[in-house]
């Protein structure tokens, strides 16, 4: 369903910017047609860490795969990950698989039931419900942020599923949020969550990104597990900070609950029927850089320092430009709303975010992914627009943005933002 029945939100309104009770006029059920390719999520641009090619390059002769759920060594580095974070709990309640998607499509699996997600969501989230056959549902955010759903409009839409004879049982939410990179508040995360728990809703909290806050002095970030710990999964794709794309592994953290423990075991089911196994090189990875030492914790620091500071570029420029865009808090892009350009844009042919995502990417020479993908109307003109791209085009040119202590004075970066500028600008 592409239309805007059920957004709680104006058309031509900015993602997320339902009133705190503007809940959808009727669920707004998904359709489970054809699951089409997606966009990755958005690139880092920077070197893979030397630290870690080493660990992986000492484990190559490795030939065997990690257990299902990955082995002891990997679930205890990732529960002392979490631990550190002040999610405390044994490695028997930690699994992991080789990415997040495999990852969430047995979490879905394993709990049965209608599925609730916020509207725009990871471009992820929607294909794993469809792919089970579930009712999947998506709720409008609220103004502040993304990632999460507005308490009221979740309410309602449960009521509204139960009414039809739907079964709600599990809310995605994030935290740090792929697409609209916000952070959402405390207290707009306590509201959505006790509304869900409320309805007897599970919550799986996707946190991959909470490594990638620009400026984590100054933003208060709360798990949803640190509130409700009996009601919440954490999963986390190490790809977020830790890791390369490239070596996909993702972990999950189930609550300290006989529920759990059966949940857990339906999740490694299912991964075991779908072969989805980590490679025994890539765990040993993984688990060194679940570990922390200096080197990956400073790498971490370095790159979202840097992605601040370019991402704030990119968001003067969008803002330059007329179009708008939350200030970006977290990951590697930004979402842009280009309604306030819809004039221009129909003067050369692009009217909604399908055409929005073919002009941009083509002149931005990067991935432009429409909100569409995102579960946004296909006649908003949003965009994800991805920053990794304006580091560099070589691994020199990205590795001198990382050790830069003023980035946006490089010559290939500077050109690199004048150009997207050039791009946006084109559209006023």
């Amino acid at each position: 369903m592409h239309g805007t029945e059920g957004t709680g939100a104006r058309p031509d309104a900015p993602a997320g910017v339902a009133g705190r009770r503007n809940a959808p006029a009727r669920p707004p059920h998904e359709d489970h047609g054809p699951v089409r390719y997606g966009p990755l999520a958005p690139d880092p641009g920077l070197p893979v860490l030397p630290e870690l090619a080493a660990v992986l390059a000492a484990a190559a002769e490795c030939t065997r795969p990690e257990p299902p759920g990955g082995g002891q060594a990997l679930r205890e580095a990732a529960g002392g990950y979490w631990d550190r974070r002040g999610l405390h709990g044994t490695a028997g309640g930690i699994a992991a698989a080789p990415g997040a998607q495999p990852l969430l499509l047995a979490l879905i699996a394993a709990h049965g039931g209608d599925v609730l997600m916020p509207r725009p969501c990871p471009a992820g989230w929607m294909p794993q419900a469809r792919l089970l056959g579930q009712p999947a549902y998506h709720v409008p955010t609220p103004a502040e942020c993304g990632g999460i759903p507005d308490p009221y409009a979740l309410l309602e839409t449960v009521r509204r599923v139960r009414a039809e004879g739907g079964r709600p049982t599990l809310l995605l939410l994030s935290v740090v949020d792929d697409p609209t990179a916000t952070v959402a508040p405390p207290e707009l995360v306590h509201e959505a969550c006790e509304a869900a728990i409320g309805e007897g809703l599970h919550i799986i909290s996707d946190e991959t990104w909470r490594d990638t806050v620009h400026r984590p002095r100054d933003t208060v970030l709360l798990s949803p597990a640190e509130m409700c710990p009996d009601d919440v999964t954490v999963i986390s794709d190490l790809a977020g900070a830790l890791t390369p794309a490239a070596w996909p592994v993702a972990v999950a953290r189930f609550p300290d609950t006989e529920q759990a423990a059966a949940r857990r075991s339906r999740t490694l089911d299912v991964l075991t029927a779908l072969g989805a196994l980590v490679a025994g090189p890539l765990a040993r990875a993984a688990a060194h850089a679940l570990a922390e030492p200096e080197a990956v914790r400073e790498r971490a620091r370095q790159a979202a320092a840097l992605q601040a500071e370019v991402a704030a570029a990119a968001h003067r420029a969008v803002l330059g430009s007329g179009a708008l865009a939350r200030p970006p808090q977290a990951g590697r892009h930004l979402y842009a709303d280009l309604g306030p350009l819809r004039s221009r844009l129909a003067a050369l042919g692009v009217a909604d975010s399908m055409e929005l995502e073919e002009y941009l990417t083509e002149r931005l020479a990067a991935p432009a992914p429409g909100g569409h993908r995102f579960g946004d109307e296909l006649g908003a003109l949003r965009v994800r627009l991805d920053t990794g791209a304006l580091l560099g085009a070589t691994p020199p040119e990205r590795a001198q943005a990382l050790a830069s202590a003023e980035p946006l004075e490089l010559p290939h970066v500077a050109r690199a933002l004048a150009r997207f500028a050039a791009v946006l600008g084109a559209l006023r």
